[in-house]
């Protein structure tokens, strides 16, 4: 045996490849294509991770802002000559004192909140000083003195919200020359608001009520929460699970395991992939028609969310649940038959267990594409509807109408204030805080009920 190696061709003529240690230059020629191939997959990795990474860092720079709000710490002094004329203290007759008996008082401890800090400036007036405050301030001290009517007469330390203005010039999102042509703030306004800052009487804390409040009107963007929202999801999200795991778990049984090979089965099979395809906005016009203007369902309710976006999930898990029964191998289900079980019992027995970690995977990934939907919601009305309070139990959790966490994002962004913007972009925080917990769980299931055989 020689190193060098010689091969006959038809015509004759010998070719000489040299030695089996050598790279012929066919080898050189394919080896450097494969390099290439995995230079270019790995620039191609790093296009895909840059651009996620500027994804999240513009998601986090814009939204992280939405989760602190300016306050502004003052004494009020809740006068009783003003929220109890009568001396009674009778609640019906506190409730009837409205927010604006409350707004002068605000102007008087802001006045006297200037002067102690010795801020020199042209507005002396409670009224005008009241422009740095959230319009819902009054009603922050009406409801404190509503549930503790023991507080009238007193001088009590309140921690008010600032207006929008005042929170976007404290995070620097808007500067003094766009709010000098703002008619609601003046510079003077800006010189008490450094004053204070400096002073440490207004400042910046986290926002819980943005995580857990209620949504509230255009004029009132600093009050504006995802609560009532995100319940609104959760409830949509509880109709599309208690519906579309069991129907569709026992579709995809029938049809992989017991339904037989015809043309029949066949047009389901394919129009169930058809399905899967169709664009999440049809099934808002299906919804709207069958469950609104048939059936009569409440408008803008969780309830008509959840049916329609049942919908649009099931094709999902049928899909994933067939691919999961299918990768159990044949041999569990001959095995099973051949030991005296039934077609059911093998099925339900052994072959489900084995695929059950395939379908929680596939029904939570379905679940996770539902709960990010818009589309379908416009169409049922819960973009327009502005969730300003929690419903009263659980089936007006159902019934009642709602927003959900996609629609309200939507909603924030349209509007016109730049504080509501500031507030899109953190809803879209939490509206990816919610998807990764819902992958992280299908990651946990599928390595829980995972089977090795």
């Amino acid at each position: 045996m020689t190193d060098l190696t010689t091969t006959p061709t038809p015509g004759g003529k010998r070719h000489s490849y040299g030695s089996l240690l050598d790279e012929s230059p066919r080898t050189k020629k394919r080896n450097a294509a494969e390099t290439r191939f995995r230079v270019y997959g790995v620039i191609a990795i790093s296009i895909g991770l840059i651009f996620l990474a500027a994804l999240l860092f513009a998601i986090v720079r814009n939204g992280i802002p939405a989760f602190t709000q300016t306050y502004i710490v003052m004494d009020v002094e809740l006068t009783a000559a003003k929220l109890d004329k009568k001396g009674n203290r009778d609640i019906e007759d506190i409730k009837k004192v409205s927010t604006f008996g409350y707004n002068p008082l605000i102007g008087t401890a802001l006045e006297t909140l200037v002067a102690e800090n010795g801020v020199e400036t042209e507005i002396n007036k409670g009224k005008e000083l009241r422009d740095m405050l959230s319009s819902g301030a009054a009603a922050q001290v009406r409801f404190a003195v509503i549930d503790n009517p023991d507080l009238i007469g007193t001088t009590q330390e309140f921690t008010l919200l600032a207006g929008s203005r005042v929170d976007g010039y404290m995070k620097g999102r808007v500067d003094r020359e766009s709010l000098a042509r703002d008619p609601n703030l003046s510079p003077a306004h800006l010189d008490i608001v450094d004053a204070l800052a400096a002073d440490g009487t207004i400042k910046r804390i986290f926002n819980w009520d943005f995580i857990t409040g209620t949504d509230a009107s255009e004029s009132r963007p600093e009050q504006a929460g995802m609560g009532v929202a995100i319940l609104g999801s959760f409830f949509m999200m509880l109709v599309v699970l208690l519906l579309s795991l069991p129907i569709g778990v026992a579709a995809s049984i029938y049809l992989e395991e017991f339904a037989p090979q015809n043309m029949f089965t066949d047009f389901i099979e394919v129009n169930i992939s058809n399905l899967a395809a169709v664009p999440s906005i049809v099934f808002g016009i299906l919804g709207l028609a069958v469950f609104i203007q048939f059936a009569h369902l409440p408008q803008s309710a969780p309830i008509v969310g959840g049916l329609t976006l049942t919908l649009m999930t099931l094709p999902t898990i049928v899909i994933s649940t067939r691919a999961s029964l299918k990768s159990v191998p044949p041999s569990i289900r001959s095995a099973a038959l051949g030991v005296g079980a039934s077609k059911m019992q093998s099925v339900f027995h052994h072959v489900l267990p084995l695929a059950m970690p395939g379908i929680l995977t596939g029904t939570i990934i379905g679940l996770a594409q539902a709960l990010g939907e818009t589309a379908p919601l416009l169409l049922i009305g819960m973009v327009g509807y502005i969730a300003t309070n929690y419903p009263d139990g659980v089936a007006s959790g159902f019934l009642d109408p709602n927003s959900a966490m996609p629609a309200q994002i939507f909603e924030w962004a349209k509007r016109a204030d730049p504080a509501y913007y500031e507030r899109a972009w953190g809803g879209i925080i939490i509206l990816l805080v919610f998807l990764l917990t819902m992958n992280l769980i299908a990651i946990l299931l599928r390595r829980r009920f995972e089977r090795r055989w």
